[in-house]
C-alpha cells in the first residue's frame, strides 16, 4: 500500500517570514491530525528556517521548491543540495513553471542531474512530469511524459527507485480551474508514468513509487481524483494558500 502524499507548493506567495509564520499557525495542529497522509509544505526559500521552527514538533515536513545539482560554486542566486538539509526532507524538481523558462538548468539532463544531486543529499526528489496544450493536440502525451520520467531516472539504480515521488501535472490544467479528469490522470499515471518506471527497472519497483497529480486541484475535486488506483496524492498550488487546505488534505485520507 502506497501511503498518500499532499505537497503544498506555495510558489511566490507567503514569502516574508511574518506571513507566512502567522498562515502555518492557523493549519498546523489541524493539518498535523491528518496522521494518515503524508504532509508537505514547500515555501519560498526565504521562509524555510522559520517555518521549521514552526513546524518542527510536528509531523509536517518541509520541501524546497528548486536547488540546483552543485555542491556549490559561483552560481548566483541558486541554492546547492546542502543548502537545504538542514530544513527539508523534499524538493520539487521540473515544476512546469520552471521547464517553460528555458536555459539555465531547467531542460531533461538538468533534472536529471539535480535528481541525483538530491538523492546524493537524502532529499526526497518530486519529479514534476507533463504535458503542455500542443504535446496534448498533437496526441504526444504518451511520448513526451515517458520521455520526461525515462531521462529524469537515468543513471539510477533500482534500489532507488521506490523512494522516488512523481508529480503528474497537465500542463494545460494548472491554474485554469479545469483539471484533467480523474480517469484520464490515472490514464496518465498507471500506463504512462508508472509504465515507464516498470519498463526500466520492473514492476515491483513502479508499484511502490508514489505518483501525486496536479493541476486545480480544490478541496472539492480531491476525493475524486484520491478514488482512482493509481493516483497517490498530490501537488497543490493555489488551494495551499488557504485554510481550506487543511479540507483537501482530509480528503486526501479518505
Amino acid at each position: 500500500m502506497r501511503k498518500p502524499i499532499i505537497a503544498a507548493n506555495w510558489k511566490m506567495n507567503y514569502g516574508r517570514v511574518e506571513e507566512a509564520v502567522n498562515f502555518a499557525r492557523k493549519i498546523r495542529s489541524p493539518l498535523n491530525g491528518c496522521g494518515n497522509v503524508d504532509r508537505v509544505i514547500c515555501p519560498p526559500f526565504t521562509v524555510l528556517s522559520a517555518l521549521a521552527d514552526v513546524l518542527g514538533a510536528t509531523e509536517i515536513a518541509l520541501g524546497a521548491q528548486n536547488m540546483h545539482w552543485e555542491e556549490k560554486g559561483a552560481h548566483t542566486g541558486d541554492i546547492a543540495p546542502g543548502m537545504l538539509t538542514d530544513t527539508c526532507r523534499y524538493v520539487i524538481l521540473g515544476h512546469s513553471e520552471r521547464r517553460a523558462l528555458g536555459g539555465d538548468g531547467e531542460d531533461d539532463a538538468a533534472i536529471q542531474r539535480k535528481v541525483q544531486a538530491a538523492l546524493a543529499h537524502t532529499l526526497t526528489p518530486i519529479i514534476c512530469v507533463g504535458e503542455g496544450t500542443a504535446q496534448r493536440d498533437a496526441g504526444e502525451t504518451a511520448s513526451w511524459v515517458a520521455g520526461q520520467v525515462g531521462s529524469a531516472l537515468a543513471g539510477l539504480s533500482v534500489e532507488q527507485i521506490p523512494g522516488l515521488i512523481f508529480a503528474y501535472e497537465p500542463i494545460w490544467a494548472i491554474g485554469t480551474g479545469q483539471p484533467a479528469t480523474a480517469a484520464e490522470a490515472n490514464r496518465v499515471i498507471g500506463l504512462i508514468i508508472r509504465g515507464q518506471i516498470a519498463e526500466l527497472f520492473g514492476e515491483e519497483a513502479a508499484a511502490q513509487v508514489r505518483v501525486q497529480y496536479g493541476g486545480s486541484v480544490t478541496a472539492e475535486n480531491m476525493a475524486e481524483f484520491m478514488a482512482m488506483p493509481e493516483i497517490d496524492g498530490a501537488l497543490v498550488g493555489g488551494a495551499s494558500l488557504k485554510e481550506t487546505f487543511v479540507d483537501l488534505v482530509r480528503a486526501a485520507g479518505g
